[in-house]
């Protein structure tokens, strides 16, 4: 009997590395999303009623995902989709002011 070779793509490995690490994946994006939300949120989303909803809704559901054990893929996304509109708003508050 041989062995069944099957080929993964670079994101299916990544998501199976991050499954593997899922411990360790989940306090790295608990503290650069809560960080960067809190920065975000101090630089001036404060003020704004529907900047703090566009930062809060997307950390509070990764968090969530966080807190749920929630697959790890569907981790990532939330993480990547919060820490994308948060750089983009603290850059915002940074070169528009």
């Amino acid at each position: 009997m041989g062995t069944l070779k099957t080929s993964q793509t670079k994101l299916e490995k990544f998501i199976a590395e991050a499954e593997f690490n899922r411990f360790g994946v989940i306090s790295i994006v608990l503290t650069v999303v809560g960080i960067l939300g809190g920065v975000t949120t101090g630089l001036g989303a404060v003020e704004n009623t529907f900047l703090l909803s566009l930062v809060i809704i997307p950390t509070m559901i990764t968090l969530s995902f966080l807190l749920a054990v929630a697959p790890i893929r569907w981790i990532l996304a939330a993480g990547s989709i919060s820490v994308a509109i948060d750089l983009i708003i603290s850059a915002y508050f940074i070169f528009a002011k």
